[in-house]
């Protein structure tokens, strides 16, 4: 087999070449690696029986809402998602 300049996986083929940082672990590039987790979480979410809401509102609102969540100690989505639970009159899952 011959030697690659592009394959820097095989580490044996260049033990002699010093690399800064810490080693290469996944063979995927940053943008395939985000691609596939992205896919898992959304597999992970569909599992659990979640839905995505994508919504905009007043920076106003936004504003209280990141308040009260902070408050709570809780994230905005939880907080958004407890008010309409209340609202519908629906218990939580």
């Amino acid at each position: 087999m011959a030697k690659e300049i592009s394959d820097v996986t095989t580490i044996d083929l260049f033990s002699d070449e010093k690399r800064p940082g810490r080693p290469r672990t996944n063979p995927h590039s940053r943008s395939v690696q985000v691609k596939i987790n992205k896919r898992n979480q959304v597999k992970r979410d569909k599992q659990r029986g979640l839905k995505r809401v994508e919504f905009k509102m007043h920076q106003s609102l936004f504003e209280k809402l990141d308040a009260m969540a902070q408050e709570q100690n809780i994230s905005r989505g939880e907080l958004i998602e407890s008010i309409l639970a209340k609202t519908l009159s629906i218990d939580e899952c």
